[in-house]
């Protein structure tokens, strides 16, 4: 039996170690072990890929009729009916009815009660564009039914980048939309509860887990979750307008009492400058109306179809109460108040200030919460196919059984976390930031669908789509211009970063894959020395599963142990030598002696050395750890194998492998 000593200068004859204590040992202070599989594949054909002609820099291919595989009925019970669909992706939507009405009015106020007489006139402009948005979106969903609305479109009729704008912007406003919906849902809650204002921050964190939980477990469960909380309000909203018609006067302005008017003096005319403020402040109601179509994947088969029936259903629901509700606000000449909102007036006006006046306002209050739910199953969707086109993570498109695209979901809610503790819970500091993205994205969706109609030799199509263009263009433009100060600039550098980030990404996966010859037939394979490199650090089980495992893979195998200076070090080295002679388990143990407390440069030195001399040897680095009986007992491990298994990887080409020994399994004491 050999033993050899040398120090980290010497040549690969000799070579580096783990000595005792430092080395993966085999009790609680052995380095935790990731085993094989354990993170996801991020190298280009290793994730989700395109396969060569449909990556993002292939030309596109032209518009074919869209094809359904069978369904698997295992996934289809995990996947969405119209009904479900309308719960788990409309929310948003369906919400913004609590404050579509109400920016508008507050901008018409400007103009006194003379402004306000346009609150209909205005509200019937948002309607039409409203028709043509989901017109527009049923279109999508048939021509597109892989999801991705504004992203596809884009991306295939007005070429990469203006794709890639769509999804930064589809990605900024899913991200707002979360931490706006969570706020608001709180701030309604403290308004009736004003003990709980100073708890603001706290109980948005808590809702946001609620739903990201809730969405873990599937968009199937979410929606059933969230089912009966959006039939109760729209029940309620659709209520309050069905008896607000049949009403002379309001019934009740205890509401608004006690409140300061922020109605301003009467003008004479109002500007279409005014005018087109609040169309474009009250096009926040129309935020969630592309979520549908970014979903498709989501729904049951026939996904299309289905898709196009909650697209309709969302409009027309959402067309209703946006209309009744603004005549509502000329019927019984409503003027906004200082802290009480303008749908709050109106059940007030409408049911009086009883149980039904609660009814809608605690509706209102959760589903403004819950509304962040239409983010939770339209952005992983949108996640999924950015990733497949390389221009994110291929982590993202990774999905679980339940049909769930989970690190969409996580990312997801700890982006929103983070906006929610920037923003102290506030929604005033987030509301200028939002909805401007949605309008980015209408704009480019419409424009693309006009190219597709006009290829198609459908004319009038392409001319609805243009004027949807145009409106949604407009209102960008506009909102962007009106909230500039107020925080929109955020937005508008955000939007460029997020797509210069895709395109790095897009890049990086590009020199992976010229790397690694992707779409070429490699050389055949061939046989080479191999050589395995085993740290030790003492005489287990686990050395000897360690050394039967290298000596199965290699020609030629080495135990290596680091030893260091200090007599504790010398005297514990002294032992390792002579039990590892008495043991003659026919392996060369090789020490290397260390001036430095460290452990991965010695036997990163001692491979790079290896390869030096002998280039055309293999060298396996092969760690062994303990995996403990319970999880928690990773935190008493010395995860020196990490350490040494990060060394490897970064200074040499070397192959690691972390050989891991289940505790349980093999000694009962542990």
């Amino acid at each position: 039996m050999t033993v050899t000593r040398t120090d980290a200068s010497t040549g690969p004859g000799t070579g580096p170690s783990t000595g005792p204590g430092t080395g993966p040992s085999t009790g609680p202070g052995t380095g935790p072990s990731t085993g094989p599989g354990t993170g996801p594949s991020t190298g280009p054909g290793t994730g989700p890929s395109t396969g060569p002609g449909t990556g993002p820099d292939a030309a596109p291919s032209p518009p074919t009729a869209p094809s359904e595989e069978p369904p698997d009925p295992d996934a289809e019970r995990h996947r969405l009916t119209a009904l479900t669909g309308l719960a788990a992706l409309s929310l948003d939507a369906l919400a913004s009815v609590a404050y579509g009405p109400e920016a508008i009015v507050l901008v018409l106020a400007a103009a006194g009660g003379y402004g306000l007489g346009f609150t209909l006139p205005v509200t019937l402009a948002i309607a039409v564009l409203l028709a043509v948005l989901v017109a527009s979106y049923r279109q999508v969903i048939a021509a597109f039914p892989d999801g991705g609305g504004s992203y596809a479109v884009a991306r295939r009729h007005l070429g990469r980048r203006a794709g890639l704008v769509a999804a930064a912007s589809l990605v900024l406003d899913y991200v707002l939309n979360v931490a706006v919906a969570v706020t608001a849902g709180v701030a309604a809650l403290t308004s009736a509860f004003p003990g709980l204002y100073g708890e603001r921050l706290p109980i948005a964190l808590g809702v946001l887990a609620l739903i990201t939980l809730v969405n873990l477990r599937g968009i199937v469960d979410s929606a059933r979750v969230f089912l009966a909380p959006a039939a109760v309000f729209v029940l309620a909203v659709l209520a309050l307008i069905a008896v607000g018609l049949f009403r002379d006067g309001p019934v009740s302005t205890a509401t608004a009492e006690g409140h300061a008017s922020v109605l301003a003096e009467d003008a004479t005319t109002v500007g279409a400058l005014l005018l087109l403020k609040a169309f474009a402040s009250g096009c926040s109601a129309l935020t969630g109306v592309e979520a549908i179509a970014n979903a498709v994947p989501s729904f049951r088969a026939p996904r299309a179809r289905r898709a196009q029936h909650a697209e309709l259903a969302l409009g027309g629901l959402l067309g209703l109460m946006l209309i009744g509700l603004a005549v509502l606000i000329s019927r019984f000449g409503l003027q906004p108040v200082e802290g009480v909102t303008v749908l709050a007036q109106l059940a007030d006006a409408s049911l009086g200030h009883n149980w039904a006046f609660y009814v809608v306002q605690f509706a209102t209050m959760l589903l403004l919460a819950l509304s962040a739910n239409t983010s939770f199953g339209g952005l992983p969707v949108l996640l999924k196919l950015l990733a497949r086109d390389n221009y994110l993570p291929h982590v993202f498109a990774l999905k679980a059984d339940r049909q769930v695209h989970r690190h969409g979901v996580l990312a997801l809610a700890l982006v929103a976390a983070a906006l929610l503790l920037f923003s102290g819970g506030d929604t005033n500091t987030l509301v200028p930031l939002f909805a401007i993205g949605v309008f980015v994205g209408f704009t480019l969706a419409q424009a693309g669908m006009v190219r597709h109609w006009r290829a198609a030799g459908q004319g009038a199509k392409a001319l609805l789509n243009g004027f949807g263009a145009l409106l949604t263009g407009v209102s960008a433009v506009v909102v962007t211009a009106t909230k500039f100060h107020d925080g929109a600039w955020l937005i508008v550098l955000a939007l460029p970063l997020l797509v210069t980030a895709f395109e790095a990404v897009h890049r990086a996966y590009a020199r992976i894959g010229e790397r690694l010859a992707l779409g070429r037939v490699p050389a055949p394979p061939h046989r080479d020395r191999s050589l395995v490199v085993v740290p030790v650090g003492s005489l287990s089980e686990l050395t000897g599963e360690a050394l039967n495992a290298a000596v199965s893979l290699g020609d030629e195998v080495r135990a290596v142990t680091v030893t260091h200076p200090d007599p504790e070090d010398r005297e514990a080295a002294a032992g390792l030598r002579r039990d590892w002679e008495l043991w003659n388990p026919g392996v060369e143990l090789v020490e290397l002696l260390s001036e430095h407390r460290t452990v991965g440069r010695p036997v990163a030195a001692y491979v790079a050395k290896i390869h030096a001399y002998h280039p055309g040897t293999r060298v396996t680095v092969l760690i062994p750890e303990v995996e403990p009986e319970r999880y928690w007992q990773r935190l008493l491990q010395n995860q020196r194998g990490a350490v040494i298994a990060h060394a490897v990887r970064r200074e040499t080409d070397a192959v690691v492998c972390r050989l891991r020994l289940r505790c349980q399994r093999r000694v009962k004491a542990c």
